[in-house]
């Protein structure tokens, strides 16, 4: 079998054109599944991708041309490059065409082989699910869900030299539970980097108590309500917003960070000024690629930068809105600081103290929040989401727990919610359920919020 740095420079010195850049990713999964308290399937699969970009200078200016394929032979590496080139050379020049990236060092594990994930994985874990499933259908309690452990490896190799790998692993469990004829449901969800990592019986006693909790319902209409939010509910919310805090759009006055008078909101005061929104490629235990490794440009990457260093940056500092996301060539265009996106994320509320549990003993009045999903963008300009609750909202009185109340619909933005914090705990690394397959690295707090918008009734379960 070839290796993905074979592959690489078999294309590179193909090349006739201007540049290339040529990235290779290898992505090895192993899982188990269970429904009905039962184990149903598990597996190990490995995919491969190639893409190869190609630069072609042309009469207007350099054409890029970008194709990928999955698992491709070494017999087809050279179409892959033609179709690239032909590509480039048909797209016309473009705008954000820059001098590929010199001076990167080679990776030091350069020339190791993708990173494997295989059943051993769940070693640790198996015989836990054993225990926390005989012990649920002994109390006629019904566990679904899933554990997953996984390694991307990036190769990425250009024409100027720049020869980077990156071995990115993550684990995700989720469970949800029901019982009482499945009129009680409620959901864990958990990320890492090693399943090995991930607490199962904490996850069993959080599942037990939300279905414990479910066994007095409280009646509780639509309307702003003080919520307290859980680090799953505030981690769905802050990657809509880091995800639209991209600076070009804000410069041409698309983006809830627009000045209204033109330009961007940067410098603004935005939010409560306890609050704090980094990301950090070397952020302990949730270290992201540290180089970007682009096969497309968009509004917020170029395939120009790919091989630059990621640095830590903060998006929103004590309340001020400091950075947002650019490009080497979207920073020029809308006078902003070269900041280019970090593959994590975390929020941080100074004076934040405790877990969840702490917070809730915390709150004398509100709606604690277990999980968000189907989230949405209403409205761009205000960031404007509505979504639906689901798996768990409780009424809380008295620092207590006092029943379950409905789902509801929600609108609101969290660029509203950064103002209104009440209080807020600890950040702990969490798993947004909405943007669970898109962005696990999320370090974030629980949240009290002021008049946070139920809109209405959701008959969601």
């Amino acid at each position: 079998m070839t290796s993905p740095q074979e592959v690489v420079e078999r294309v590179l010195a193909a090349s006739t054109s201007r540049g290339c850049t040529v990235l290779v990713r290898s992505t090895s999964v192993a899982n188990l599944r269970w429904a009905r308290s039962t184990l149903t399937t598990n597996g190990e699969t490995v995919a491969l991708s190639v893409t190869v970009v190609a630069y072609v200078d042309g009469p207007d200016g350099v054409g890029v041309g970008s194709v990928t394929v999955s698992a491709p032979s070494v017999a087809e590496l050279p179409d892959l490059l033609r179709r690239a080139q032909e590509m480039a050379e048909q797209s016309g020049a473009a705008e954000d065409a820059r001098d590929l990236v010199t001076g990167v060092r080679e990776s030091a594990d350069w020339t190791d082989s993708p990173a494997v994930s295989t059943s051993a994985a769940f070693v640790g874990l198996a015989p836990q699910l054993g225990s926390v499933f005989s012990a649920a259908r002994g109390d006629d309690i019904e566990l679904f869900g899933f554990a997953e452990q996984l390694v991307t490896t990036t190769y990425l190799g250009t024409s100027t030299g720049v020869r980077l790998r990156w071995a990115e692993p993550e684990a995700r469990l989720e469970l949800t539970a029901k019982s009482h004829a499945r009129s009680r449901s409620t959901w864990v969800g958990r990320a890492g980097r090693d399943l090995a990592d991930l607490d199962l019986a904490q996850v069993d006693r959080e599942l037990r108590q939300g279905l414990a909790w479910q066994a007095q319902s409280v009646d509780v209409g639509p309307g702003r309500h003080t919520a307290v939010l859980s680090p799953s509910c505030v981690a769905d919310l802050m990657i809509e917003l880091y995800w639209s805090s991209i600076g070009r759009d804000a410069h041409d006055g698309r983006s809830v960070w627009s000045n209204p008078g033109g330009g961007t909101r940067v410098g603004e005061s935005i939010a409560d000024g306890r609050v704090t929104l980094s990301s950090d490629p070397a952020m302990p235990g949730y270290e992201s690629v540290p180089f970007v490794a682009t096969g497309a440009s968009s509004a917020s990457t170029s395939v120009f930068d790919n091989g630059l260093a990621l640095e830590k940056v903060r998006w929103i500092g004590d309340g001020v809105l400091e950075n947002l996301v650019t490009s080497r060539h979207t920073a020029q265009e809308t006078g902003l600081a070269v900041r280019l996106g970090v593959g994590n994320l975390r929020l941080d509320i100074t004076g934040g103290t405790g877990d969840l549990a702490d917070v809730i003993a915390r709150t004398d009045d509100g709606l604690y929040v277990n999980c968000l999903w189907y989230n949405r963008i209403v409205d761009a300009q205000t960031l404007l989401l509505t979504g639906l609750t689901r798996d768990g909202v409780y009424q809380v009185r008295g620092g207590e727990v006092v029943g379950a109340v409905t789902n509801f619909r929600f609108n609101d933005s969290p660029v509203g919610i950064l103002g209104r914090v009440r209080d807020a705990g600890a950040p702990v690394g969490c798993l947004g359920r909405e943007m669970a397959d898109y962005f696990n690295r999320a370090v974030m707090p629980p949240l009290v919020v002021d008049a946070y918008n139920f809109s209405t009734v959701s008959q969601a379960n």
